[in-house]
This record gives structure tokens, C-alpha cells and sequence, in this order.
């Protein structure tokens, strides 16, 4: 069975002691009055050595260390981390002038993934939220990664198996296995994941991980050839995740799977389409000529300053409407998720197993195949005699017009 602790412990053991990455705050009581009476939680504020998403905009964010005395730069200004120390996370800090500004974010797997270092291809929120929920993860729960790349799933998996789980992520690359452990000890996770250097294509998993793994996520160019490692380090019930660019891995990963008895096997491709909702100001009459005010409310290069109000324009003349259409840009294909389950070995299976390996099953299907297609070819029985013509329905009617109304 797999280990579950209290929600109020879990919560505890995430508090920013742990690491601003996994913090929240203390759980409250799970009765409807006491939850009533008691008083919010304490805001998280920035403090020195903190690591914070610093968001200047639409899908413009950095990550930054803030240190006594730094300062950060950007476009929008500069903006001295003392004067970060002591806000609220999700402030708007300004500069010093009041001019430009920024907002503090405190740091989550989600806005991690956004700003990360990419030493690798990397897997994004869509494709994370889709594994966690299938390979079934909770606080306690023991998961298996390979390969850790740039950390980007390791830091969710992370937060769905703390405070009591482990997150076991091995890596064939030795100087991003270095890179990695760093990162995990700033971020404060590195007390639920272990970081490894080994080649799980040729190596497999480790023979001491046998039967301790609740889930393995798979991210090679070659996860066929782990499978049958995978299969002996599940427990029984255990969920199997492949992540495959091509379909042909897909192909050969699911053949490997009905070898080592899985079951459940399907495989997914997340396609997203976002949309647009915007403030235009429209023109009334539409039987007049087009206004300078029309040709600019719908040009994506004319933007107002960010603190400055919204121009509603002539009110005879214009009006302010809020529209929404689909971005012309669909989200690209990023990869074919595979999952499965270890089903538990049924009685006689290592038998059944043997047999099919000795009768050659799956493997030379198509040789064998061909080979009695011949044989039967050459012993004149190619096609079975024809048989004699069946005699004529009687219900069936001759003039099928005659029941046309």
C-alpha cells in the first residue's frame, strides 16, 4: 500500500522553513465552525536569499535570487531587492522614482517551468498537470524519473509526493546531473528528490529499487528497452509513464509493455488553443468611414502605457465592447503520452511467459506467417474449396420499389 500522512502534517512540513518552492500555508481545521472563527493565514513575505518570479508582463517573467544589496534591471526600471525584503508575495513593487514597476511572485513548479534554464527539451504545464494526475501521486508516494533534463517535471513531482514520498530521477549526463543537484538545494527540494548519474537505457534501474516504485515516467530515446526494468521495480497497481516525440516509440514501448504484463495501455496528445479577450473600441455608426480611433482600438503594435487609463474616445462616436477570438496559432505537437499499469502476475504467468519466448510469439509473427502462406501455396491449399451458392430468400422482395412508401 502506499503511505498517506494527515493533510494537516503534510501542510506543516510545507511551510517556508521547507522551501519557498513547496511553501504553504498551515491547514486549517477541518471543521465548518472552527474554520469560520479562525483567522487567515499569515501573508509570505520576501526575505533575503528568497527566490522570486519577478513578472514584468504577458508571458514575460525572470527568476531572481533576492540579495541584500542587489539590484534588478530590466526595462521597466531598476529595482533594488532592499526594497523587496518585507513585501508580500504577489506585490506590485515600483521603483524608487515611481515609475515603472513589477510584480513578486512567490515561486511555484508552474512558474518555475516558465523561467527555468533549459539544459534540455523540457515539459510544460499541460503535459505535467496530465502525468501527475495519471500516475496517481500523493504525499507519500515513491516515483521513479528518467531522465531529469532541466527539472522542470522533477520539481512537480516533488511537490505531489512531500513531505513523506521520494522522487528518484536519474540522469545519463553527468554534468547535468551536477547542475541539477545545485538547483534542487536553492529551490529546497533536494530533501524529497535524489539525483543519480546512470544510463537507465543500458544500465536499467537499480536491482536495490525493486518493487519500491508507485509510479516510473520515462522521458528517452529509447524507453522500450526499460520496460522490463520498469515492470520489476513497480509494485503491483503501479502506473508506467512514457513520453515519446515519435510514434514509432510509442509503438515499440507498447509492444514491451503487453510483454511484461501491463494492462490499461492508451496514449494521449494534448493539442491546447488559447484565446484572446480584449477591450475594442467599435465604431457606432458603420455606414460612416472608418475613424483614426477604429483603425488604432484594432492594431496589435499600438499600446497604451501601463498605468495609463482606458480612452474610450468620443462616446457619439465610439463604443467600448469586450471581444474574444481563438489566437490563429494552435499549441504544436510536443510529444505522445503513453501510460499503463502493472496488472498484479496471475498465476502461471512466468510459465506463459517462457513458452511464448520459446515458441518465437510476437517476435517472428510475421516470418512465421509467411512461411505457412507459402507452405499451404505449394500443397495446392491456398484457398478453400468454394462453397455451393445459397439458396434465395423468400422474404426478400423482388422489386424492392414496390416497398419504397
Amino acid at each position: 500500500g502506499r503511505h498517506r500522512v494527515a493533510p494537516s502534517r503534510v501542510a506543516r512540513a510545507m511551510s517556508h522553513a521547507r522551501g519557498s518552492m513547496l511553501a504553504c500555508a498551515d491547514a486549517p481545521s477541518t471543521t465548518a465552525s472552527a474554520s469560520l472563527d479562525a483567522p487567515p493565514p499569515p501573508e509570505r513575505v520576501v526575505r533575503d536569499g528568497d527566490l522570486v518570479v519577478v513578472v514584468e508582463g504577458f508571458n514575460a517573467a525572470v527568476a531572481e535570487r533576492v540579495r541584500s544589496g542587489g539590484v534588478y534591471a530590466s526595462k521597466y526600471g531598476t529595482f533594488h531587492h532592499d526594497d523587496w525584503i518585507g513585501r508580500a508575495f504577489g506585490a506590485r513593487a515600483r521603483e524608487r522614482d515611481g515609475r515603472g514597476f513589477v510584480w513578486l511572485c512567490a515561486p511555484t513548479p508552474e512558474l518555475w517551468t516558465k523561467v527555468l534554464e533549459h539544459r534540455t527539451q523540457i515539459l510544460y504545464a499541460a503535459d505535467i498537470s496530465l502525468v501527475c494526475a495519471e500516475m496517481e501521486l500523493t504525499p507519500g508516494s515513491v516515483v521513479m524519473e528518467s531522465g531529469t533534463g532541466s527539472g522542470s517535471l522533477t520539481h512537480a513531482l516533488a511537490r505531489c509526493v512531500a513531505p513523506t514520498g521520494r522522487v528518484w530521477t536519474y540522469e545519463f549526463n553527468e554534468t547535468r546531473v551536477k547542475a541539477a543537484k545545485e538547483e534542487f538545494a536553492l529551490n529546497g527540494i533536494s530533501e524529497y528528490v535524489t539525483v543519480t548519474h546512470r544510463d537507465i537505457e543500458r544500465d536499467g534501474f537499480p536491482k536495490e529499487m525493486a518493487g519500491r516504485a508507485d509510479a516510473v515516467f520515462l522521458d528517452l530515446p529509447g524507453p522500450h528497452k526499460c520496460v522490463g526494468s520498469v515492470a520489476r521495480s513497480l509494485r503491483p497497481d503501479g502506473v508506467l509513464c512514457s513520453f515519446s516525440p515519435c510514434i514509432e516509440q510509442v509503438q515499440k514501448t507498447i509492444l514491451e509493455m503487453k510483454k511484461h504484463g501491463f494492462a490499461d495501455v492508451k496514449t494521449v496528445e494534448l493539442l491546447g488553443r488559447e484565446y484572446d479577450v480584449e477591450g475594442k473600441r467599435l465604431q457606432r455608426d458603420l455606414s460612416a468611414p472608418l475613424s483614426k480611433a477604429t483603425k488604432v482600438g484594432w492594431r496589435k503594435d499600438t499600446k497604451r502605457p501601463r498605468d495609463a487609463p482606458v480612452d474610450d474616445g468620443d462616446d457619439d462616436v465610439m463604443t467600448q465592447h469586450v471581444v474574444t477570438f481563438p489566437r490563429q496559432r494552435l499549441q504544436s505537437h510536443t510529444a505522445y503520452l503513453t501510460f499503463a499499469r502493472l496488472v498484479p502476475e496471475p498465476e502461471g504467468w512466468a510459465k506463459t511467459l517462457a513458452e511464448r519466448s520459446k515458441n518465437g510469439v510476437g517476435g517472428d509473427l510475421l516470418a512465421r506467417a509467411a512461411e505457412v502462406l507459402q507452405r499451404n501455396r505449394r500443397s495446392g491449399r491456398d484457398s478453400p474449396a468454394p462453397r455451393a451458392p445459397k439458396a434465395p430468400n423468400k422474404n426478400m422482395l423482388s422489386n424492392p420499389g414496390e416497398y419504397s412508401d
